[in-house]
């Protein structure tokens, strides 16, 4: 128990969480005891600047409006959430900083984190430093829970391995006749260890495809001249990027505009969210990632009410389709509800602190406007990911996506304990064998 003054002063203060500070040693004996807050406090980084915003601005907005109707609806436990959003895009040493600001002085109760896989490299060890439970919301590199433990932090959806395969292995299925490849990844952690993927595998499964070009131009990078110089002398079967974001969306442009789509059969991993804004820049027959199962056209969706609402929402309150960075926001947020659920459940009913509310998201399943998913002991989320190739329809005025496949989570994520270049070059071509059939357009 915590002593009389403690308890008058938690009374007084309405246990603490309305905006005034508490010392970490009230704060926590607080919680030890069950006592509600008067708020959740999220700490959310994203992208808000720079090239990546196109990203990270609806990834806000989709907080902003789910977390809108998570408060009409009573909140989490009874109890409302209020977001404080920190910009990814001054740089790594910023972001680091305010982690620890809206931490220590903020004293928020969960932070989710973040766009970029470098961010997500450097913040998963403060959540372990910080003993604050930490959701990673977007970033996708594979290092994180492959390389090192963490009891705080756990990544509500997909890693780089299982984004990165599944395209792979619908090329492999569609157009298994390609010998040729060059690579147009951003020059950080996510798209070299993309690329590190991609080539293990290929190695695997297709031992007699050459790559021609690895081009990696700087991260937000605004003029390909040179790089789509030189593929066009080359002329590969297949053109991998995994970029994103306004650098991917600007090598769309140019690379329609100096005609190579008609020369190279792209794969891109991540472009789904790019198909709107790039418009009619994109031709048809090149393929498509979701990154995950999101697409506001998903084909089977677990519930198709709660996916056309979920739709319908924020078309009304931001006048364009949600991409995967939205998905990914209302993952977080539905795991988020479902941790408290499960820790209050274990708890009686009482407010968990933060150890018994992160030992809730291991093995934890939650709802996603497309599918269910589960957290791994590891703290990895397994997510299905959708595939397809781009077309063009009278419709709309930009790509959508026709013969889709949707991967098993299990089918292209690397199991829990090993490291995905190890275990991708176990890979056998018979996997191709057990690859869903394809759904058209319709």
């Amino acid at each position: 128990m915590i002593d009389s003054d403690f308890s008058r002063r938690g009374l007084l203060l309405g246990a603490g969480f309305g905006g005034v500070f508490l010392p970490d040693a009230l704060r926590n004996a607080v919680q030890a005891q069950g006592t509600r807050p008067t708020e959740i406090k999220l700490g959310i980084t994203t992208f808000l600047s720079g090239p990546a915003s196109v990203f990270g601005v609806p990834g806000k907005q989709a907080a902003e409006m789910l977390i809108e109707e998570i408060n009409a609806a009573g909140g989490i436990g009874g109890v409302p959430l209020r977001a404080i959003f920190v910009d990814e895009g001054p740089g790594l040493d910023h972001l680091v900083g305010e982690f620890r600001r809206l931490v220590q002085n903020e004293q928020v109760d969960v932070m989710l984190a973040s766009i970029s896989s470098g961010s997500c490299l450097a913040c998963t060890p403060l959540a372990e430093e910080l003993k604050k439970v930490t959701l990673l919301w977007d970033c996708g590199t594979q290092r994180i829970f492959e390389e090192h433990s963490y009891q705080y932090a756990f990544r509500t959806q997909a890693n780089a391995t299982p984004e990165i395969l599944a395209p792979l292995l619908y090329l492999l299925k569609t157009k298994p006749n390609f010998r040729t490849v060059a690579v147009v990844n951003q020059d950080y952690a996510w798209g070299r260890d993309s690329w590190e993927i991609w080539r293990t595998a290929q190695a695997a499964l297709k031992p007699d495809a050459r790559v021609v070009a690895e081009l990696f131009p700087r991260f937000g990078s605004t003029d390909f001249s040179t790089e789509i110089t030189r593929l066009l002398a080359l002329r590969p079967d297949v053109i991998l990027s995994a970029s994103w974001g306004g650098d991917l969306d600007t090598f769309i442009r140019q690379a329609n505009e100096r005609r190579l789509f008609e020369r190279s059969t792209f794969v891109m991993p991540l472009a789904e969210s790019s198909l709107e804004r790039v418009g009619r820049s994109l031709p048809a027959g090149h393929i498509i990632g979701a990154r995950g199962d999101h697409w506001h056209m998903h084909p089977r969706p677990r519930d198709k009410a709660h996916l056309t609402r979920f739709v319908e929402n924020y078309r009304r309150r931001y006048n364009a389709y949600p991409i995967y960075p939205v998905f990914h926001m209302a993952q977080a947020l539905s795991a988020l509800q479902a941790g408290y659920a499960k820790a209050l459940a274990a708890k009686g009913g009482a407010w968990p602190n933060q150890v018994e509310l992160a030992a809730a998201f291991p093995g934890l399943e939650y709802d996603t406007p497309t599918s269910r998913m589960t957290i791994r002991a590891d703290g990895q989320g397994l997510e299905q990911q959708l595939i397809g190739t781009s077309k063009r329809v009278d419709t709309h005025d930009f790509a959508v996506l026709d013969n889709m496949v949707i991967f098993p989570a299990e089918m292209v994520t690397t199991p829990a304990g090993k490291i995905s270049t190890d275990w991708l070059k176990t890979l056998k071509p018979d996997i191709l064998a057990d690859m869903p059939a394809p759904i058209p357009y319709a």
